[in-house]
């Protein structure tokens, strides 16, 4: 009855609600009337007073219309919506005890006060039942994700309203901190404390927290988050008021709580029509397609719908778990998906890999990014960025590949490492590729350190806090730009739309981002504090141990100061000097000597006089003939 009544239009909701009040009216004057006689049926009012009751019962048609209890939905009848019914009841009374006294009804005010109770006890009973068996199949149904809402206030119980209508969630209990509240029943739900929500998640009777409470300040917000992820599921959490104002309602404004809040800064839209028009269709191969930006691009490159998307990989697990997340989204698109292993230095293999599938764009994102890690492995990390940069590249431009766009980093302008070095370099090849290119233009794409990022400082730090500490900062004023990972990988597919040839794209990433200042807020942001000279009691200790090789104090964006706009304006295209073809062919042959020698203090003098900004030997030993 309750499926049949829910599937009914607004209209004929209302009708019978409307019809259930008339009829309880006429059963409450019948009830008074036995109440008067003393017997359990008024056979004789009946008889006497049959068009009487008939009388007051047609009459309060559009009293109660006036009213508008019929109007009340069912499922969100409250206290106050009791009222209504008040209002009705009385004017029952009075409608009642008139034509009682005009009919000659002796007791006619003992009439009228008593079907105005019955009416009241009728009415609110009904409702309250009817809201509660409504409520229940409304939200016990299978599939509903069980949710705890943490929070009994204000707005705990507006998203408890808006939930009870969702289709998606099913509210369980309410989880206070307040003594007062717990054990307490809130809108028709109990509120439970912290250890009921421990046992309720164990037993899978909650498994999503959902917090409500938008006013909280962003610390606490964190502590209690970092806290009930603990627990061992899903926290969503309410944005604040003022964002609640211009959003789309308490339920439709649950969102997960994620690193992205480090970031400093609004995010950047880059969802832009040319983005998806440049992709669409196109045959896109990924190099690195495993790593962090890698998979980030095939997730946003499949979005544009592309007729065919081949990941490519040196590492195994890494591209089986890429193409195992993305076949049952490209199956569902109808976009064919390829998954190949091997080396972007191996020109055979690219020539196979970029020939069967007919690629027409090629998004690099093949590296090896890792600082320390590189500089410890000079000669195959240089031999890796730049090689494999420009093998895949000297492929890509003999298949007529229509656009390769290279990501690059920060840390190639002016380097001091190795890494850096390596990538500078990669772009000054790509950028002399272009001059001798008739088909493919090529282009590459700058940006800072990618928000929780494989080898990035925030696991770095999130591991650390998670043993206690200390964390391990290498400077005191060490800064750094931030972007979050689908900032980076837009701006890459933004940069593949607007690529004239031989162009350097960089997004105006706002203020750079104190390294201490960003350990401070995660360690806070955990529901603890930092350990110093002005509370030496605190939990974490951020231990300075000075900057590793190749490390900068700052990192930049550009070599000069000739930047142009592009159509997006958070999006710069950089211009900057450029190598003849005769230095970067110099440049290549020494650098193939010293890697064929294995030669690492001839390789970093090499670095020295070849790219602006590093440097990495102090005597220029073993480099007869080099130059």
């Amino acid at each position: 009855m309750f499926d049949f009544f829910i599937s009914l239009s607004s209209g004929f909701r209302r009708a019978i609600l409307l019809s259930i009040d008339v009829i309880s009216i006429a059963v409450s004057v019948v009830f008074a009337f036995a109440i008067l006689e003393g017997s359990v049926w008024p056979t004789a009012a009946l008889s006497q007073s049959g068009l009487l009751i008939l009388t007051i019962t047609l009459l309060s048609v559009p009293v109660l219309m006036l009213v508008g209890t019929n109007r009340v939905k069912l499922s969100a009848f409250e206290i106050y919506d009791v009222n209504l019914g008040l209002f009705a009841a009385t004017a029952m009374a009075a409608i009642t005890g008139v034509l009682a006294v005009l009919n000659g009804v002796p007791d006619a005010f003992q009439l009228a006060m008593v079907t105005a109770v019955a009416f009241m006890g009728v009415h609110v009973t009904g409702r309250l039942v009817g809201r509660h068996i409504l409520r229940r199949r409304l939200t016990d149904g299978e599939g509903r994700i069980p949710v705890a809402i943490f929070g009994a206030g204000a707005a705990g119980v507006q998203l408890l309203a808006a939930l009870r209508k969702d289709l998606y969630m099913r509210p369980v209990t309410f989880v206070d901190d307040n003594p007062a509240l717990q054990s307490m029943t809130v809108s028709g739900m109990k509120v439970r404390s912290r250890s009921d929500l421990e046992r309720m998640i164990s037993r899978g009777r909650v498994q999503r927290i959902l917090l409500a409470m938008p006013s909280m300040n962003e610390v606490k917000l964190r502590r209690v988050t970092q806290e009930l992820s603990s627990l061992g599921t899903e926290v969503h959490a309410l944005p604040s008021y003022t964002e609640l104002v211009e959003g789309k309602g308490l339920a439709g404004s649950l969102r997960p709580v994620t690193a992205d809040m480090l970031l400093g800064r609004d995010k950047v839209d880059l969802q832009t029509p040319e983005m998806a028009r440049a992709y669409a269709g196109r045959r896109v191969l990924i190099t690195g397609a495993g790593g962090s930006i890698g998979s980030e691009l095939c997730r946003q490159i499949l979005a544009c719908r592309p007729q065919r998307l081949t990941l490519l990989d040196h590492s195994e697990y890494a591209l089986y778990t890429i193409a195992r997340e993305l076949q049952p989204l490209a199956d569902a698109a109808g976009i064919e998906l390829t998954a190949r292993l091997g080396s972007v230095c191996d020109k055979a293999r690219m020539q196979h890999v970029i020939a069967e599938s007919e690629i027409d764009i090629v998004l690099f994102a093949a590296a090896y990014k890792h600082v320390p890690l590189v500089e410890d492995n000079e000669i195959e990390g240089l031999r890796n960025n730049l090689f494999g940069t420009l093998t895949t590249a000297e492929v890509a431009q003999a298949a007529q590949v229509e656009r390769f766009i290279l990501v690059s980093t920060d840390k190639a302008v002016r380097p001091t490492n190795i890494m850096g070095a390596s990538k500078r370099l990669a772009e000054l090849a790509i950028q002399d590729l272009q001059t001798r290119s008739e088909t493919t233009k090529f282009a590459m794409v700058r940006f800072g350190n990618v928000l929780g990022s494989s080898g990035s400082v925030i696991p770095l730090f999130q591991e650390q806090i998670a043993k206690g500490g200390p964390i391990t900062l290498t400077h005191e004023k060490i800064t750094r730009y931030f972007m979050t990972l689908s900032e980076a990988s837009r701006l890459v597919l933004l940069a593949g739309a607007y690529a004239d040839g031989g162009d350097v794209f960089v997004l105006d990433m706002g203020a750079p981002v104190n390294i201490r200042d960003l350990a401070r807020r995660m360690v806070e942001l955990s529901g603890l504090t930092v350990r110093d000279d002005e509370n030496p009691l605190g939990d974490i200790e951020v231990e300075t141990i000075g900057l590793r090789p190749g490390e900068k104090l700052y990192e930049e964006l550009f070599l000069g100061k000739d930047i142009l706009p592009t159509p997006h304006p958070k999006i710069m295209r950089a211009e900057e000097n450029r190598l003849s073809q005769i230095e970067m062919a110099r440049i290549l042959k020494q650098v193939r000597e010293v890697i064929a020698t294995q030669d690492a203090d001839a390789l970093r003098y090499i670095l020295q006089e070849s790219v602006d900004g590093f440097q990495g030997v102090d005597v220029a030993a073993k480099v007869d003939g080099l130059r």
